[in-house]
């Protein structure tokens, strides 16, 4: 999203002579104060300027980039997520790796049953295969990170919040999951989604896209 000229124009006007009526900055700029009415409406949604009733405008010092950083922090990770791709805990390592590329994932999650219980990565299936040749039958939860190891997401989470963990610990894709107490008594993680970079730097295009 990029402001229009006149747009930064009122905005510097503001700057200078606030508090200032939209018949005042009409006047600066030499046009009828009926064209800049829109141009005032997404200045004042968006949160750069503040309207006072009878007063006049203000500057809020909050820059576009602000303003969109801490929209995003209102978006729930619900609204970006996509399906995991999931196998079970019997999974060999060779057949992870065949579901991996025949998925196209660069992350595939274990689980048992419902619960999840692993995460295995690109790199964790190219340091399996270096110097073993039984990958067929090796079972996947020996190259899986377990908890506490895992780095994960609840719905309650936002778009910023999984942008800040995958740049933080430097992983592709996190899991969405639910805490829940199993049958025993322990906190077990029920996977719901997934994110990724992917998801992430999809959404922010198409917000550009949007408001364009």
């Amino acid at each position: 999203m990029e402001l229009s000229t006149r747009e930064k124009e009122i905005i510097e006007i503001v700057k200078q002579k606030q508090p200032i009526k939209s018949t005042e900055i009409a006047e600066i700029l030499k046009i009828n104060r009926a064209t800049i009415r829109p141009d005032l409406k997404i200045l004042t949604m968006l949160g750069i300027l503040e309207a006072k009733r009878k007063v006049g405008y203000y500057y809020t010092g909050r820059s576009l980039l602000h303003i969109l950083g801490s929209y995003i922090k209102t978006i729930s990770v619900m609204e970006i997520q996509t399906e995991p791709t999931v196998v079970e805990e019997t999974t060999s390592i060779y057949d992870g790796i065949i579901t991996m590329f025949t998925k196209n994932a660069g992350t595939l999650y274990v689980v048992d049953g419902k619960y999840l219980s692993g995460i295995v990565s690109r790199k964790d299936f190219i340091k399996a295969m270096i110097g073993r040749e039984e990958v067929e039958s090796l079972p996947i939860p020996l190259i899986m990170t377990r908890m506490p190891n895992i780095i994960y997401l609840e719905p309650t989470e936002s778009v910023y919040d999984a942008a800040y963990k995958t740049m933080f610990y430097e992983v592709e894709s996190l899991p969405i999951v639910n805490k829940e107490i199993d049958e025993k008594g322990n906190q077990r993680l029920v996977l719901v989604g997934k994110v990724s970079r992917t998801n992430i730097t999809r959404y922010v295009v198409n917000m550009g896209e949007n408001t364009e």
